[in-house]
């Protein structure tokens, strides 16, 4: 699923080609994308827009328009954004969601092999009370402090890797990010979230961070469907340090990573380095199956 560095590269990367331009055509064929709404109604509205700016809030992907109208897209496990520069998009894709022509005669095409994504069109009035009840602080803004994240853990009992996956608290961050911000505050991810000293918080401030950053200065990472906008895969799993590395050593002290169950997830983590003094089988036990937000 893509998560924030995934969608920020897709932003930044269709920003340039997004911002002044007029979308001149819109075809939806996948009905489910935009439903409730019709989508040949929505492909309706759409034409004639000017995009005005292209930004994100966590997973969405927020297109602004000069009439003040907005369309939120989020990619969900599957969804990816490809622009084709005067390449018509084949028509034979069986994955090909929706296509924006856009009038300097470049596409947009959405593709989507789980179909879980979606495409809402709404006021600019309704965009932050809709992503308020959904979305809670950005990582990457100045305004998330070890304070505040303090703030949102204190005297909560779910897992530490639970916490971090609830969208309504911590905007973008999804398994794959989770995993490496823990590897690098050394914290074990089955941890009560409430539990954590002030030094250890301090210490997953930066490790969120760091593992924003390095996915963001890597393209994201690709396991399987993620894409950047030109069609080339994300870096960032050429480096993972925990995520998806069972067997193999921590690059920190050469334990192999284990794998275990967190919030109903697959999740990696090093034995050694994240480890959580006094746990038992059957506390580690009872806190795997602790579950967690949606994302």
């Amino acid at each position: 699923m893509p998560e924030l560095p995934e969608v920020e590269t897709i932003r930044a990367r269709l920003e340039p080609k997004l911002v002044g331009r007029r979308l001149q055509r819109v075809e939806i064929f996948d009905q489910r994308l935009t439903r409730p709404a019709d989508p040949a109604g929505v492909a309706a509205e759409l034409e004639g827009e000017i995009v005005a700016a292209l930004d994100r809030r966590g997973k969405y992907l927020i297109v602004r328009f000069e009439s003040g109208r907005v369309l939120l897209i989020h990619l969900r496990m599957t969804g990816q954004l490809l622009h084709a520069d005067g390449v018509p998009s084949p028509a034979e894709d069986v994955h090909r969601r929706a296509v924006v022509r856009l009038d300097d005669g470049s596409d947009v095409v959405y593709r989507d092999v789980r179909r879980f994504g979606t495409w809402q069109l709404v006021e600019e009035e309704d965009l932050g009370p809709y992503l308020g009840r959904r979305v809670g602080r950005e990582p990457l803004a100045r305004a998330f402090t070890s304070k505040r994240l303090a703030e949102d853990l204190a005297g909560r009992r779910a897992p530490i890797k639970a916490a971090l996956l609830d969208q309504r608290r911590l905007a973008g961050v999804g398994n794959i990010y989770a995993d490496e911000a823990l590897w690098r505050a050394r914290i074990h991810p089955l941890r009560p979230a409430g539990e954590l000293s002030a030094a250890e918080v301090a210490a997953l401030h930066r490790g969120i961070r760091s593992a924003r950053k390095a996915g963001i200065a890597r393209q994201g990472a690709t396991l399987s469907n993620y894409r950047t906008p030109d069609g080339s895969p994300g870096k960032m799993q050429e480096e993972f340090r925990a995520y998806g590395r069972e067997g193999e050593p921590c690059d920190r002290c050469g334990t192999p990573i284990e794998k275990i169950r967190a919030a109903g997830r697959g999740t990696w983590y090093c034995p050694s380095c994240q480890r959580w003094p006094g746990a038992g089988p059957a506390l580690l036990t009872r806190h795997s199956r602790i579950g967690f937000e949606s994302e």
